[in-house]
């Protein structure tokens, strides 16, 4: 069986750079024949690799609110360009660690898999970074969220909320310690993010990155804002940094991350 692979890229937040870099990790990180295919609203600059297809469309707006992003929810839809069966999401701003087979032999095909939220240990619930869905099985859910998209967006707050408690026959979750978030699963705790270098789980085959730091920031260290800074610039932001824009200053200290190189290796095209 083909291995799908599918991504979504709208507006100029990531742009190619970012489907290029995500098509390299996958293609680096998998066992052939697979696909890979963005839709997206622009093809400019993407590597002639990856299939670009349209955004697909939908008959309601896009909510927007403080919290969560719900473009994704283009994706729900009975139809998905030429694509069928099983497809696997990846977000864009991830980091592929190691293989992706599993993630494609794991559990019912015709099941939704999601990675399991680092946020939530003690909820069962699904992070939609990475997930895996067959094509057209999210209609339902779809239909749902078209009937008050800005109503259930502000009662859900975060799609993958929604996805969990919404995808029709419920979810399944992949293995804890295939999917990690950088932020707290790599970042050692503080104090001791102060002095250690973030580090690469055992078994980890991919990394996420929601919250507020991004491959890049992680490879030099720092916040993002603060991309570079040294321990001792971080320290002197206790009395020139807006540290209750973060929640008061030990939330402030606990956010000091020392460059991670060894991210590089992985991040790249």
């Amino acid at each position: 069986m083909k291995k799908q692979v599918i991504c979504i890229n709208w507006g100029t937040k990531y742009g190619a750079p970012f489907v290029n870099r995500l098509y390299a990790m996958v293609a680096r990180n998998i066992t052939p024949p697979f696909s890979f295919t963005c839709f997206t609203d622009s093809d400019v600059n993407i590597r002639p690799e990856v299939d670009c297809q349209p955004l697909p469309e939908i008959d309601y707006e896009i909510p927007r609110t403080r919290k969560g992003i719900w473009p994704k929810s283009r994706l729900w839809g009975e139809r998905l360009g030429s694509l069928s069966g099983p497809v696997l999401f990846l977000d864009l701003d991830l980091v592929i660690t190691g293989s992706l087979d599993d993630f494609f032999s794991h559990g019912d095909p015709d099941k939704v898999i999601l990675a399991r939220n680092a946020a939530k240990p003690f909820e069962r619930l699904g992070q939609t970074s990475v997930f895996r869905f067959p094509v057209g099985k999210l209609r339902p859910m779809q239909q749902l969220f078209a009937k008050d998209p800005l109503g259930i967006a502000e009662q859900y707050g975060y799609e993958q909320r929604f996805v969990t408690q919404n995808a029709p026959g419920g979810i399944d979750l992949f293995p804890a310690a295939w999917v990690r978030h950088y932020r707290y699963q790599c970042i050692p705790t503080f104090p001791l993010n102060l002095f250690m270098t973030p580090r690469l789980p055992k078994d980890a085959r991919i990394l996420i990155f929601p919250g507020g730091v991004y491959p890049d920031s992680a490879i030099r260290g720092g916040w993002q804002g603060r991309e570079g800074w040294t321990l001792g610039q971080h320290l002197k932001g206790l009395f020139t940094w807006d540290c209750s824009r973060e929640g008061g200053r030990r939330r402030y200290l606990a956010h000091f991350m020392k460059p991670a190189p060894w991210l590089a290796d992985h991040w790249r095209t």
